[in-house]
């Protein structure tokens, strides 16, 4: 029995290490300015760097589990239990702050709303993590001179693993169907120009009083661009929604007043081209969105128009 134990505790070792590294891959290569997982708790500006912080930690932390013997070994693989902890207590607050947020584990595959997977999850691997740190044996021992146990325990850990991984799933998906628009990043330069390509831009690039947005936002499957402008003798705010993804995307625009926030004209629904189009009554205001201007005016249909 005392010898199966010790085959379980090593095999933790490259187990955790592939897991870190994926996270901390998957996260470098996510360039979503939202965010997810624990890093949508801090301000905006701050999620970006937190995740790329927490990426190059586990990557770190991945080398450290594979190659460091004896004391330093034992503080890395203790760095990697309070890492896996702190990431469940984060997650469990998270899904009470904002419970349609992702996990952020890896990256922009990690977009299901958290639940009791992905918390059972940290938490397991954190226990994994905490049985290694007196373990006189490395990651690289471990993988240099496998047995038939520790092939056993893996497959064994690997299909609990992938139970508890909502990220399966979407990889799923995305393998049968692309990447959903939703989670598609467009870099802020192709979505600006995509706009001032097109018509609705031209029709509304005279309230327009600077070159550059005031705010760059996403909702969904649309790219939102705010510009200050001028109306008829009032400020304004000009919100303009450009769609992901569609060969000829339908740009949509929305003019609100900049003290009151009314609605007043939209430009570029579907089927009427540049037709203005009134606000019917106040109660129609949308939400606001990004630098409390209005979004939901702007897109209000199916992203992609062909």
């Amino acid at each position: 029995m005392s010898a199966m134990t010790e085959v379980i505790r090593e095999v933790q070792l490259p187990l955790l290490a592939v897991l870190l590294l994926l996270g901390a891959l998957a996260k470098s290569a996510d360039r979503s300015r939202r965010g997810q997982g624990p890093a949508v708790l801090l301000p905006p500006r701050w999620r970006r760097p937190a995740t790329l912080a927490n990426g190059a930690a586990e990557g770190v932390l991945a080398v450290a589990v594979m190659v460091l013997p004896g004391l330093p070994g034992g503080l890395a693989r203790g760095a990697v239990a309070a890492l896996f902890a702190g990431a469940a207590v984060a997650l469990v607050v998270l899904r009470r702050t904002a419970p349609d947020m992702g996990c952020g584990c890896f990256g922009s595959l990690s977009t299901t709303p958290v639940d009791w997977r992905s918390i059972t999850r940290g938490a397991l691997l954190a226990v994994a993590a905490g049985v290694t740190v007196e373990l006189p044996a490395t990651g690289a021992g471990v993988v240099a001179a496998p047995t038939l146990g520790h092939g056993a325990v893996l497959v064994v850990e690997v299909a609990l693993l992938a139970a508890l991984s909502p990220e399966l799933v979407e990889l799923r998906k995305r393998a049968l169907s692309g990447t959903p628009c939703e989670v598609r990043e467009v870099p802020v330069s192709t979505a600006l120009a995509r706009l001032r390509a097109s018509d609705v831009w031209r029709t509304n690039a005279g309230l327009v009083v600077a070159d550059d947005p005031e705010d760059v936002w996403r909702q969904g499957c649309w790219s939102l661009a705010a510009f200050a402008g001028r109306r008829d003798g009032r400020d304004v705010d000009v919100v303009f929604a450009i769609p992901v993804e569609g060969r000829r995307p339908a740009v949509r625009a929305a003019v609100t007043d900049r003290e009151t926030g009314e609605v007043l004209a939209r430009f570029g629904a579907v089927g009427d081209g540049e037709r203005e189009e009134r606000a019917e009554s106040p109660a129609e205001r949308p939400d606001t969105g990004t630098g409390g201007r209005t979004a939901r005016a702007v897109a209000t249909a199916p992203a992609g128009q062909d």
